[in-house]
């Protein structure tokens, strides 16, 4: 099989925008990619979907039986094993790309040509397609520290779709990090790929993720978000003690190594804030309930339900 410069994977379970997605990668200025297509058994039309797509470039899989979204790396890992682009990014069955997707990123590998990851801005659009919010605008470079750090200071937002990846060095790092729902998994894998080389970003939105009620991020089993806090922290853990800093990140690496159990308790805090925007009060039980196996206290979840219904209405 011949080796394209990009594979593109959609691993798909629900149908309603699959369309609106496939074309919106078919509308690409870039032309020199494969479209990756798995269906994770499906109950909904994924397969009816594809088929009608008639395009040389659309590679279709099915799964033998549902991987689901608690083992959702397992499917990106699966296209990562099926692709054959030098580079390689995941789609949501239901995000889009603009047409100069590609293009920005073959940008940024000719400017950066040593690197493993590469990440854009992006756009977040609601069910009906309207533009709802930009992700922040990012330095050109930085390297993985500095990363790290705005994001456990939660002051960026980044989706899988927002990052590119050199297929070689992906897979020699093990694939996409496994978190329970793929919550950090997108943040970890990141920085793996970041570690020694650093990343580059775009400002161009080219990326256009749907924030809807059935992301991963508005559902999802609330304590396997939790399990998933507590398996990023020990890796962070690991991997401040095995990552020595480049010498613009050393401040920020001590700071870190000062730091870090606050900020992880923060993250603990951020993702009961997002579980009790819907049934607070019920969330707030649930959380009580399982306060000791996660090191929280009553105070820690009457601070995450306090803003949460503030965020509700603001």
């Amino acid at each position: 099989m011949s080796k394209n410069k990009f594979s593109i994977c959609i691993p798909a379970y629900k149908s309603k925008y699959l369309q609106e997605c496939i074309d919106s990668i078919l509308a690409q200025t870039v032309e020199d990619f494969e479209l990756i297509i798995l269906n994770d058994c499906s109950p909904e039309p994924v397969e009816e979907i594809v088929l009608k797509n008639e395009d040389s470039r659309i590679r279709h899989f099915k799964n033998e039986k549902n991987v689901g979204a608690y083992d959702l790396v397992d499917n990106w890992n699966k296209c990562l094993e099926l692709s054959t682009g030098e580079y390689i990014v995941i789609m949501g069955d239901d995000d889009r790309l603009a047409p100069d997707y590609l293009a920005e990123f073959e940008n940024l590998i000719q400017k950066y040509p040593e690197l493993n990851v590469y990440h854009c801005r992006s756009k977040i659009i609601d069910d009906d397609g309207n533009d709802v919010l930009l992700t922040p605008a990012l330095p050109a470079f930085e390297y993985v520290y500095d990363s790290i750090w705005h994001r456990l200071r939660q002051l960026r937002s980044n989706y899988i779709s927002d990052y590119l990846y050199n297929t070689s060095a992906l897979k020699a790092q093990g694939g996409f990090y496994k978190l329970p729902l793929a919550w950090g998994s997108d943040d970890i894998t990141a920085f793996i790929a970041s570690a020694s080389r650093g990343i580059a970003h775009s400002n161009k939105p080219v990326f256009e993720y749907r924030s809807n009620r059935l992301s991963i991020t508005s559902t999802g089993n609330d304590l396997h978000k939790m399990m998933a806090d507590v398996s990023y922290s020990e890796w962070l853990s690991n991997f401040l003690r095995d990552n020595p800093p480049h010498s613009s990140d050393t401040v920020i690496y001590k700071h870190l190594l000062r730091e870090k159990d606050k900020y992880m308790h923060d993250k603990k805090l951020y993702t009961m804030m997002l579980s009790m925007r819907s049934n607070p009060f019920e969330k707030a039980k649930t959380w009580m309930n399982s306060k000791d196996k996660f090191g929280l206290s009553i105070k820690d979840i009457g601070v995450a339900l306090a803003k949460s219904i503030k965020s509700k209405s603001s």
